[in-house]
């Protein structure tokens, strides 16, 4: 489990986390929704030590992580699918997925389930990540993301600007990560249906803040899709 408690972080002189205090538990997708620039994805990079909280804590499994750098987070099994994707575009397929295994051993082979996972990644393994469509170099980054079996995923906005037959398989995978119960899910997201879909927990943020928060089932009737219109 994911544990964020009253997470506070300043940008210059802007107050852009504010007390935001958050769950993610194994075995669920907990989606976090909000109109751009209301620090969802400032909340993400603290999470992944790529900014500094000015206060509060994230602890992961019981153990406070907020001190750790980037790469001991992912040691001890936090993944991370960024927004624009970010993956290699020089190096091939197979490359981009070794990437995910660099704190591995050497020689560790890639997951044979991340190819049932995203079958099409098998077909282009020695093409080159730039020559694929946005939609396979999503599915890319998150098998890169998957290849050291994490225990929390994180993943933002992985929907935008990828063709709906992707968006499927994509959330195929997220909600049969879910359901195998060995990982907890965080996922941000604009496009609503998608995030209703898959939500078993939601939160909404306003202003860097958690204006509201409950179970998946109830976001049509929480009102949810009002809040985060633009």
């Amino acid at each position: 489990m994911l544990k964020i408690q009253n997470v506070n972080q300043y940008y210059g002189g802007s107050h852009i986390l504010r007390d935001v205090s958050l769950e993610a538990e194994v075995g669920k997708v907990t989606v976090i929704l909000g109109r751009n620039g209301v620090g969802k994805t400032t909340l993400l990079k603290s999470m992944m030590g790529l900014v500094p909280i000015k206060s509060g804590t994230i602890s992961m499994g019981g153990k406070e992580i907020h001190k750790l750098t980037p790469y001991e987070r992912a040691r001890l099994g936090m993944g991370f699918v960024p927004q624009g994707r970010e993956i290699f575009a020089r190096l091939t397929v197979e490359e981009n997925l070794r990437m995910g295994l660099a704190y591995k051993p050497a020689g560790t082979p890639i997951p044979a389930e991340l190819f049932e996972l995203f079958p099409v990644l098998q077909q282009m393994l020695h093409r080159r990540g730039g020559d694929l469509s946005g939609g396979q170099q999503q599915q890319l980054a998150i098998a890169r993301a998957l290849a050291a079996g994490p225990k929390v995923l994180i993943l933002d906005e992985p929907t935008e600007g990828i063709q709906p037959s992707i968006i499927k398989d994509i959330g195929r995978v997220i909600r049969m990560l879910a359901d195998r119960g060995d990982m907890a899910i965080l996922l941000v997201e604009q496009y609503y249906d998608f995030a209703q879909e898959l939500a078993d927990n939601y939160i909404v943020m306003e202003r860097g803040a958690v204006l509201a928060r409950g179970m998946g089932q109830n976001m049509e009737v929480d009102g949810v899709r009002g809040l985060v219109a633009i």
